[in-house]
């Protein structure tokens, strides 16, 4: 089967670090200010994104978290990005180490040959 001839999703790893300002609140306070601080930013400024959540503190000290978005699109991700810095999630409870950014499996559309993967069904 050729390579998927529509717009691929943006796929971010955004790898960050917690401040001392996040750590020392509780967890009930961390829940408490991304829901109410983070969350309706995001909601209200963008669409067509989704996250996952994933803990690197006991394995890392450069990156303590690694976040995942899917974005529908390279403008949705834009917002995203744009939407993150209005709020304290950015360089205020957590410092941006690194993004890496990229579609899955572009290289198959760049050459319109089939993804490889380690999946079989």
């Amino acid at each position: 089967m050729p390579a998927d001839e529509t717009t691929p999703q943006v796929t971010a790893f955004m790898l960050i670090k917690t401040t001392p300002e996040w750590l020392a609140m509780t967890p009930q306070e961390r829940v408490s200010a991304f829901a109410t601080e983070v969350v309706p930013t995001v909601k209200a400024k963008t669409t067509g994104v989704r996250s996952r959540f994933y803990d690197t503190e006991f394995y890392s000290t450069r990156v303590t978290d690694v976040w995942v978005w899917e974005a529908d699109d390279h403008d949705a991700y834009q917002q995203l990005v744009d939407a993150l810095r209005e709020t304290p999630f950015w360089d205020r409870y957590f410092t941006v180490v690194d993004l890496l950014v990229g579609t899955e499996n572009g290289y198959a559309r760049a050459y319109d040959i089939e993804a490889v993967t380690s999946i079989t069904t």
